[in-house]
């Protein structure tokens, strides 16, 4: 960690401007938090320095166990420290972390020059890092940093984590105090007392550190007593409110976040059926596709069947009144037609030729070779039909879509 780059100033509306300054960057300067976590963040370090004055927020440069660096948010100074009866002040650093406030912030202890931290401590590293069971667990978005210094300043109490590095010198007057500024900065200054307060504080040199001070009472104003219950009554009406006003928000919030979950739920069943809609919605689509070219096709066979009907109906009036011969029952209206029905009778002819031949070899009519000779002649003759059909075939087929692709425009109109 590197001392910080920018310090605000002490004013609350100018602590305020800062905060909202920092926080509305954008671009390669703006700090790593979430934009929906800026507002609560700012909410979080504004209700800090209001409890805690003695913390200041900056930003600062924190450098990762991996070694990157980025720039974050810590609230730096002292938190009360209760401890026999007198109140000290402990150093602290409180990093905001990337992924805060739905993660902990770091915590350090940050000694002066003039302590050491203690060791082994139960909440306490050697380096200074804070484990407290606040922290470790650590709940989105109800845990806020004042209930956090509340519980450091109370884990501190009970087992305070600094003491003094330098030992005091013997004064041969510990009843006395040249300097008691001295006394009550050292006091102070220590994260626990030391033996002996007053026989040490005159051996110390004052701190370095002027905002690690002991917390003194503070001194009425010269006025009036009615002046003072007026401003007592002013403060804590003010205080109420504030205080009903964040429990009412508290309040509204968690509602709202309910309202939120049962409206993402929502809105993820709604996206399901819509996507299921969706996919009905095109197979519907394609269904319809094939009904309309099958609707084509049948009102081509149609319009073919109707001409065929029309061509042939003069035909029919006369099988009543003449012989008619089955072999000109049908005439072919083209060669292609004439040759397949060739064909297939000559085919058909064959095939009923070798059935006879079959029967009359298991009755002994027929020699088994002149059988052999006549199957494997009529064989022969049989596939030159079928070849031939099945040209005959291909080329009719062949003719049959042209003619639907020359229709086909007259049905779509």
């Amino acid at each position: 960690m590197v001392p910080p780059t920018s310090t605000p100033p002490p004013n609350p509306q100018q602590i305020q401007q800062f905060l909202s300054s920092v926080l509305s960057q954008r671009g390669p300067s703006s700090l790593p938090y979430t934009e929906d976590t800026k507002w609560l963040i700012r909410q979080h370090l504004l209700s800090l320095i209001s409890h805690y004055p003695s913390l200041e927020p900056r930003t600062a440069t924190f450098t990762h166990n991996d070694g990157r660096s980025v720039n974050l948010l810590q609230a730096d100074g002292t938190i009360p420290m209760p401890f026999q009866g007198v109140t000290y002040n402990i150093p602290i650093m409180i990093w905001l972390m990337e992924s805060y406030p739905r993660h902990p912030p770091v915590v350090y202890v940050n000694p002066t020059r003039d302590m050491i931290i203690k060791r082994p401590h139960p909440y306490v590293t050697p380096s200074g890092l804070v484990s407290i069971p606040y922290l470790q667990n650590w709940i989105y978005p109800s845990s806020n940093l004042v209930d956090l210094v509340l519980n450091l300043s109370s884990a501190f109490a009970r087992d305070p984590p600094l003491y003094s590095q330098r030992r005091p010198n013997p004064n041969p007057n510990p009843n006395q105090s040249p300097n008691p500024s001295i006394n009550s900065s050292m006091t102070s200054s220590y994260g626990q007392p030391p033996p002996r307060v007053a026989a040490a504080a005159a051996g110390y040199p004052p701190s370095p550190y002027g905002r690690v001070q002991l917390q003194q009472p503070p001194q009425p104003p010269p006025t009036s007593q009615t002046e003072d219950a007026t401003e007592v009554y002013k403060r804590n009406a003010v205080n109420k409110l504030v205080e009903m006003v964040h429990g009412d928000i508290i309040g509204m919030r968690k509602a709202r976040e309910v309202e939120m979950e049962g409206l993402f739920s929502a809105q993820a069943v709604l996206r399901r059926r819509e996507e299921e809609v969706n996919k009905g919605l095109k197979e519907m689509q394609d269904e319809k596709e094939g009904l309309e070219q099958q609707l084509q096709v049948v009102l081509m066979n149609t319009d073919v069947l109707d001409g065929w009907i029309r061509d042939n109906e003069g035909k029919t009036k006369n099988l009543g009144k003449n012989n008619v011969d089955v072999d000109e029952a049908f005439h072919c209206v083209e060669m292609l037609s004439k040759q397949m029905l060739d064909c297939t009778a000559a085919d058909l002819a064959i095939e009923d030729v070798v059935y006879s031949l079959d029967k009359a070899v298991q009755e002994g009519a027929v020699p088994f070779d002149q059988y052999l000779r006549n199957v494997r002649f009529l064989s022969r003759e049989q596939f030159f039909h079928r070849a031939t059909a099945a040209k005959v075939r291909s080329a009719k087929m062949q003719a049959q879509v042209a003619s639907m692709a020359a229709r086909a425009p007259h049905y779509v109109t």
